[in-house]
This record gives structure tokens, C-alpha cells and sequence, in this order.
């Protein structure tokens, strides 16, 4: 049993080659059965607007490797306009893969889940997206023993940190940094107009922050026009635009936040209206909301999450000590993991001899009870001998259990190999 990441994330690759392996909902359900189909034993995919990163666990970890950096290969060349550029894209993607295995790929899962290998240090939100991709993953019979038990233990692991460390207390989720962001390019927010476009769990919240900088007008505008007008019946300060217009109010915008979960550029180069002042367009949708072609339009400036990393560290000295704090938490979760890895590992070697002393004993009471002039109560002799098959092969197991996992893994292979021959025979 091994247990892997592989995957690319804001820290080694750039948001062009990062969203083009980014997966909307229903491509992370496509994704699960692929992965399934091809024979791996078990699969959770993380998506976000900062990473995207699959989690297996497989007996042949080697080889799942492998089937899950072809899968991405392929998935990259599915999401390129440009086919002629396919063998480039590739070599492009297979420099920002990263794999970890086993105790770092656990590692890595618990420093995620708690927000510490996220942007903006300890941010919360990827506590719920982790339990989603899990929650996922389960509905597809993609995550079994291992992966359910590892996505548990992080998911627990976050609650805690967030109660006992308080890292995440201080309102520094991308929604806030990007607002940080924007009124350090426009002076301040008061008085002024922006457009929200989308409004998921990440927009509601950047509606929140908003009605705190006292703007002149929130406008907002979503697909589905009835979510906005009941969002706006609960926030009076929210001015809801029908999707289809909202082109025609860009003008008298002073900036935009955009994050939607479509797979699809929502404001194109092509319908841009003429800009008579400065907009600001923050664009913290993954794949990317904004063609980045309007940042070259004289009124237009476009960013985009990887923008926000400055203000994201400048913020970061209070939760790097809290971080610290942190680590100890995980330190302990993956010892305490790697005991629940290890034990799981020795549980067939166990079951095995367990089955192995069991055809011995019910072979003897057999034999003993044919031989014995005077039977012995049958219930008397398993007691006896199953106590006594408990004794021979408690010893073994013991030191079993005591050596490194190296040379435990290479005993249990013998132990497995020797006592299925002996069945045999």
C-alpha cells in the first residue's frame, strides 16, 4: 500500500499552464472514473484556483504514477486551442508535475488542508474545498480505506488547527487580499463603483468585505439573474445587472472582481465597450474569467490571483509564527498516520497466519479426536490449541512490527510467500 500526490500548484507553475489542468465539477467526476478505469485502486483530485493535484493510492504506486502524469498529459492537450503546440505543451507541463509519496505526500495534504501552502497563508476556504474533493471522490467509490481515512484525519487536522491555533482568525482569504489589492491601485474603495460577476461561495464573501468600504454602488451580476435579486433582498447595497448586459456598465465601473466556475473566458478582447476612465479587473476565477488580451486596451489593467502574492506575504509575518505553531500539530498527525499505515500494512501478514493457524488447529482436533481413546470436549481442545498457535506466532509478529518499514515490508513479503506455500502443500 502507497499512498501519492501528483500535481502542479501556484508555487511552481503559473496560472497559464495551471488552468489549463483546472477542473470545473463535472470534469472532476469525468476524471475520477478515467482514473478508476485505468486501474487505480483509489483517487481523490483537488481543484482550486491555486492548484490542481490528484491523490492516489495504489499497491503498484510506481505504475499509478505514471497513468496519472499521462492523464494530465492528455488533459493539458484537451484544454489547447493550439494543437501544433502539443509535444511543447507537453515538455511545458512536465516541468511544473510534482510528485510526493507516502509520509510528504501526507505531509503535504495536512499543510493544505490547514491553509499553509495556500497564497494567502492559513486561509480557510480550502478546508471546505478539500472536504469537497473528498466528498466527491466518495460518491464516485473513487476513495476507499486508505484515502477516506488520510482526507479524514486532514480534514479533522484543519478543525483543530483553526480552533487551537487560530491561524485562519485575521480576514485574509484571496476575497480580502484581492480587495487589499485593488484599493492599493485605486487609493481607496469609498465612493467608488465595481461590478462583481459570479456569485459562488468566494464572490458572497467579496460582497461582504465590499459593504465595508462604503462603496457608491456594488453591482453584481450571475447566469442565474433570480440568485442576484434574492442576494440583493438580503443586501440592499447590492445592484443586481442581468448577465446579458453586463458589457454595457463596464464604463461606469472603477473596477471588477470576477470568479465563476465556467470553463470559458465570460469577458472576451472582442466586446469590450470603449473605456472613457481607468478599470481595474481582478480576475480570480481558475480557469481565467478575462481574456488577458483587455489588458492591453488603453483604459484596462487585468490581474489575476498570482498578482496577489506580495500583498499576500507583506500580511504573512503573524501567521508565519502561527504556521510554526501549526507544524507541531502535523508532526503529530503524521506520526500517529504513519502508525495507522504501518499496522494496516502488517494486517495481512497477520490475517495470514491467522487463516494459517486455523486450518492447523482444525486439522488437529480432527486428527486428535479420531486418535484419543477418550475424546478430549471439543471445546476444551480449541481453547488449548488455539492458545497455543496464538504463541507461536506472536513472537514473530512482535518483531515484525518493531523493524524499519524497509526491512518489515521485505519480511512480510517471505512470511506471505512461505505460509501460502505451505498451504499448498
Amino acid at each position: 500500500m502507497s499512498f501519492a500526490v501528483i500535481g502542479v500548484n501556484h508555487k511552481n507553475c503559473p496560472a497559464p499552464v495551471r488552468e489549463r489542468v483546472t477542473f470545473t465539477q463535472s470534469k472532476v467526476l469525468e476524471g475520477l472514473n478515467e482514473l478508476k478505469n485505468q486501474g487505480i485502486e483509489e483517487v481523490v483530485i483537488l481543484s482550486t484556483c491555486n492548484r490542481s493535484e490528484i491523490y492516489i493510492e495504489d499497491s503498484e504506486i510506481e505504475t499509478a504514477v505514471q497513468k496519472v502524469i499521462a492523464f494530465y498529459k492528455a488533459y493539458f492537450i484537451r484544454n489547447q486551442e493550439d494543437k501544433g503546440k502539443q509535444s511543447e505543451d507537453e515538455r511545458c507541463l512536465q516541468d511544473y508535475l510534482f510528485v510526493e509519496r507516502d509520509e510528504a505526500a501526507i505531509r503535504h495534504l495536512f499543510r493544505v488542508a490547514i491553509g499553509l501552502d495556500s497564497i494567502v497563508l492559513g486561509e480557510d476556504q480550502i478546508l471546505g474545498q478539500v472536504k469537497k474533493a473528498h466528498s466527491d471522490a466518495m460518491e464516485q467509490s473513487a476513495s476507499g480505506k486508505v484515502l477516506n481515512k488520510i482526507f479524514r484525519e486532514a480534514i479533522s487536522l484543519g478543525k483543530k488547527v483553526k480552533h487551537k491555533v487560530k491561524i485562519s482568525e485575521h480576514p485574509l482569504s484571496i476575497s480580502h487580499i484581492a480587495i487589499k489589492f485593488l484599493k492599493q491601485k485605486q487609493g481607496t474603495l469609498k465612493g467608488k463603483k465595481g461590478l462583481m460577476i459570479g456569485l459562488g461561495q468566494m464572490n458572497e464573501l467579496t460582497i461582504k468585505y465590499l459593504i465595508e468600504e462604503e462603496l457608491e454602488g456594488i453591482y453584481v451580476t450571475n447566469r442565474s439573474h433570480g440568485k442576484v435579486v434574492t442576494f440583493s433582498e438580503i443586501y440592499p447595497e447590492v445592484i443586481p445587472v442581468e448577465y446579458e448586459k453586463r458589457y454595457e456598465v463596464l464604463d461606469q465601473m472603477d473596477f471588477v472582481i470576477s470568479a465563476t466556475a465556467s470553463p470559458h473566458t465570460i469577458l472576451t478582447y472582442e466586446c469590450m465597450p470603449h473605456l472613457h476612465k481607468p478599470l481595474d479587473i481582478m480576475d480570480i476565477a481558475m480557469p481565467r474569467d478575462v481574456d488577458q488580451r483587455i489588458d492591453d486596451l488603453p483604459m484596462a489593467s487585468v490581474y489575476h490571483v498570482d498578482h496577489l502574492k506580495k500583498i499576500s506575504e507583506e500580511n504573512s509575518a503573524m501567521r508565519t509564527f502561527l504556521a510554526e505553531q501549526a507544524e507541531i500539530y502535523i508532526d503529530e498527525a503524521v506520526e500517529k498516520l504513519m502508525k495507522w499505515i504501518e499496522q494496516l500494512e502488517l494486517q495481512e501478514v497477520v490475517q495470514g497466519l491467522d487463516a494459517y493457524c486455523g486450518e492447523i488447529k482444525e486439522h488437529t482436533i480432527k486428527f486428535l479426536n479420531k486418535k484419543l481413546k477418550t475424546p478430549i470436549e471439543e471445546e476444551t481442545l480449541e481453547l488449548i490449541m488455539t492458545e497455543t498457535l496464538k504463541r507461536c506466532i506472536r513472537t514473530p509478529i512482535v518483531k515484525l512490527m518493531a523493524m524499519e518499514k524497509g526491512e518489515r515490508e521485505g519480511y512480510a513479503k517471505v512470511l506471505n510467500e512461505l505460509f501460502e506455500n505451505s498451504k499448498q502443500d
